[in-house]
């Protein structure tokens, strides 16, 4: 089986239900024919912009739509429990060391509306780009990062 096929199959498995696992995933690629290292499986996954999800009873792999970026809660479970703002900035509150990997996803996206983030341990101050769009800019913050 070339790259293309494995690819394929990879897609196809994943879409039609819970792969929880590379190894789930490696033995259902063998049951069709391809025999796969966990490396190669790996790197097959990442190209495919596939991601873990946590779900109940443990989580699954999952492909996202090419452009679409999903809510920041599909990728981090419930890190996020509280987002406020004043007049001039936004801060997010999370579980304890969990915040710089929501500010980092928030500088990935480079939303024209953020002009930068700050994060502590459980904490990120963001930074609007403009003080006249902070309701905006809360608003874009709670449906990307407490989408249910």
């Amino acid at each position: 089986m070339n790259k293309t096929e494995r690819i394929y199959a990879i897609r196809k498995i994943i879409a039609s239900g819970a792969v929880g696992s590379q190894e789930d995933l490696r033995r259902e690629l063998a049951r069709e024919g391809c025999r796969v290292t966990q490396a190669t499986l790996s790197r097959d996954l990442k190209d495919l912009g596939a991601s873990w999800v946590p779900g109940p009873g443990g989580g699954r792999y999952a492909l996202t739509a090419p452009g679409a970026v999903p809510p920041l809660r599909t990728l981090l479970g419930a890190s996020v429990t509280d987002i406020a703002a004043n007049e001039t900035l936004v801060l997010i509150r999370t579980l304890p060391g969990a915040a710089g990997t929501v500010a980092e996803f928030l500088d990935s996206q480079r939303l024209p509306e953020i002009l930068g983030t700050v994060a502590g341990d459980n904490t990120v101050l963001v930074i609007p780009a403009s003080v006249r769009k902070v309701g905006a800019l809360l608003s874009l913050l709670k449906t990307k990062l407490l989408a249910a």
